[in-house]
């Protein structure tokens, strides 16, 4: 499918005619904070959020709190997010198994249902993920949590303060991928009646804000939690008003007329109008990539090194940055330059269309063989930032030198379905490609996207990319314990995985938002994540 700019405006200026928001999201009270989301619909509410980590950022931990929670504080401003202790309060490995690892089990902290938070609810939540014959099984969103934790072997309650898990080889990150383990109440799921479907009406966790209302396909509210165990991070605001808000022109008409005070991710070339209208814009730069996420496996053109790193060579990263306003910078690897893990790679990728026509040459194909190729694109999502007109001028940039790409335009839900899939799954549609925005949050990032151990669909490496050198980089690396040395380990293995263009590398997203001026208290992180407790209202 080709798309032209006449297509996606007409598509576009359909979609931006302002939604009627329910009276419930009027802010009665100063202290009501209401957010519009990229996401087409609401993101799950019953502890394993869908919608990417834009699921995870809104619906995932402002009412929950992860076994380990990110530090999203001050500290994370001038550097990449790091953790802390959240419903697991400490952790080691055992000295002498080092595939065994003891975790100590918050104390003294409640559900918001009331009932309390024990090492049998841990025990209970791990279930749902991992044991297919437990009646609280969530066949489908288990995939979401399992898919990054795959190496996850075992775990048990050792007494009422202790749980134990065990990998299936050595992982030294473990407690950074326990941040996607969300604590729902069993209680609720109980009085549910036992359905996930009905505990996402009414659910509850443990986290700062406690959800009160889901209207499903519209907005979710939630309220402050008193009881939050961390009393420095109850939260300022009184109520969070959450809506689902593709359209970056909806999204801006909605703040332009008062009907919500923050949005993800404005219109780029509204923005320079935003702000002349006294609303503040906020870019920071965050562990996000976007890139085509390429099948490298036989019967694919991007088998072949040399049209991987063709495509890289043909891409005008600096005109897609001014296409959206310069709210992203050019990519040229999983990391950008200047990243402890980004390493010495030999390729350094510009825009050199001969280059790519050369490798093109080299490869076989020409202008009496035109490569020709498919790539799935989504219509949003969160950390997309505009996918139509983004890929329509790569489109043009890669028919400049003989690459003839197709789309397969997807909604973001199938999009994150098609890429936990098999290549060759029904889910994947057949495509050689997927453009989807991921993060490199963890240090086990690599491992989960390049690995020969993560091929999809018992992983999220779902291009299939390794080699044998950056898969012994890798399994080092995740077996030492020694911060230094992952360093070195992980920067070698970056650079092969640039100089073997294991995707194809395009911008790094600046996370743009604008809100109102009454919006006070955030503090912009390195992260994909926001800590909505230090919000007020003025």
């Amino acid at each position: 499918m080709t798309l032209s700019r006449r297509d996606f405006l007409i598509a576009t200026a359909g979609a931006a005619a302002m939604p009627a928001l329910p009276a419930a999201s009027s802010a009665a009270s100063p202290q009501v904070l209401r957010i519009a989301m990229t996401a087409a619909d609401l993101p799950s509410t019953h502890g394993i959020p869908n919608n990417g980590f834009e699921g995870y950022r809104f619906l995932g931990y402002q009412p929950y709190d992860g076994l380990v929670n990110w530090d999203l504080g001050q500290a994370a401003h001038d550097k990449p997010a790091g953790i802390r202790p959240g419903l697991f309060s400490e952790w080691h490995i055992d000295e002498t198994n080092p595939l065994r690892w003891v975790f100590s089990v918050r104390q003294g902290v409640k559900f918001h249902d009331g009932t309390d938070f024990t090492a049998d609810a841990v025990i209970w939540n791990l279930r749902r993920i991992y044991d297919e014959k437990s009646p609280q099984y969530d066949a489908q969103a288990a995939p979401i949590v399992r898919s990054v934790l795959s190496m996850v072997s075992g775990y048990e309650k050792a007494d009422d303060k202790t749980i134990v898990m065990t990998t299936k080889f050595p992982f030294s990150f473990l407690p950074w991928l326990l941040t996607r383990v969300l604590m729902a109440s069993p209680a609720q799921w109980e009085a549910a009646g036992g359905k996930w479907s009905e505990f996402s009406k009414k659910p509850v966790g443990t986290g700062p804000f406690r959800i009160t209302n889901v209207v499903p396909g519209q907005y979710v509210e939630m309220a402050r939690n008193e009881h939050y165990w961390d009393a420095a991070r109850i939260p300022k605001l009184d109520k969070l008003v959450l809506y689902p808000m593709p359209e970056a022109t909806t999204r801006v008409a909605a703040l332009r007329s008062g009907q919500v005070d923050w949005i993800e991710v404005p219109a780029p070339d509204a923005i320079p109008s935003i702000k002349a209208a006294g609303f503040d814009v906020v870019l920071w730069p965050y562990p996000h990539t976007y890139p085509y996420v390429l099948n490298v496996q036989e019967g694919s053109p991007f088998h072949d090194v040399r049209v991987r790193q063709a495509m890289n060579y043909a891409l005008d990263r600096e005109g897609i940055c001014k296409l959206i306003n310069d709210t992203a910078k050019p990519a040229v690897g999983l990391y950008p330059p200047g990243h402890p893990f980004f390493g010495n790679p030999t390729q350094h990728y510009n825009h050199d269309p001969a280059k790519a026509m050369a490798l093109l040459k080299e490869a076989g194909y020409g202008p009496d063989k035109p490569l020709k190729t498919k790539i799935m694109i989504s219509t949003s999502g969160s950390g997309q930032m505009l996918p139509i007109p983004m890929n329509e001028f790569m489109q043009q940039n890669f028919k400049a030198v003989g690459m003839d790409v197709d789309f397969d335009v997807v909604e973001w839900g199938t999009m994150l379905v098609g890429v936990r899939s098999d290549t060759r799954a029904p889910q994947s549609h057949g495509v050689d490609g997927i453009n989807i925005s991921l993060s490199s949050v963890d240090p086990s990032t690599m491992f989960r996207y390049y690995a020969s151990d993560t091929y999809a669909p018992n992983g999220f490496n779902w291009g299939h990319f390794s080699t044998p050198e950056s898969d012994a980089l890798l399994h080092k690396a995740q077996a030492t314990f020694d911060e230094a040395e992952q360093t070195k380990l992980l920067a070698d293995a970056h650079s092969i995985v640039v100089d073997q263009a294991a995707w194809l590398f395009i911008v790094h997203d600046l996370n743009p938002r604008a809100m109102a001026k009454k919006v006070t208290g955030f503090i912009p992180v390195q992260s994909w994540f926001v800590d909505l407790t230090t919000v007020s209202m003025a």
